[in-house]
């Protein structure tokens, strides 16, 4: 599976992004589907995740009721709806995919996409 992540940019505080993380290979739809993100000097942090079938999202209390996961698995495509956005936001974003959810969403899934920015100004 190969992971491409987009979408980062530049937004005010308050306003609304949407990732977007584009997967090569069938196995993606089968695969738990995860967000991080690693903000200038500090560790990745866990975001979100998702079973292969959309249900049973997981987020970080940090991003509770702003931020939002879903997939679309016959696009091959996962997302990350983030609104209400804050400074604290700011970080690049990774998507990622294990067959299994403990690696993941302990950050130790087995593929990663390259990351995007996003920047949250106050």
């Amino acid at each position: 599976v190969q992971l491409q992540a987009c979408g980062g940019g530049l937004v005010q505080a308050g306003g609304s992004l949407r990732l977007s993380c584009a997967a090569s290979g069938r196995a993606f739809s089968r695969s738990i589907m995860g967000w991080f993100r690693q903000a200038p000097g500090k560790d990745r942090e866990f975001v979100a995740a998702t079973m292969w079938s959309g249900s049973s999202p997981a987020y970080a209390d940090s991003v509770k009721g702003r931020f939002t996961i879903s997939r679309d698995n016959a696009k091959n495509t996962g997302y990350l709806q983030m609104n209400n956005l804050k400074p604290e936001d700011t970080a690049v974003y990774y998507c990622a995919a294990d067959p299994n959810w403990s690696p993941l969403v302990r950050g130790s899934g087995k593929y990663w996409g390259q990351g995007t920015l996003v920047t949250v100004s106050s």
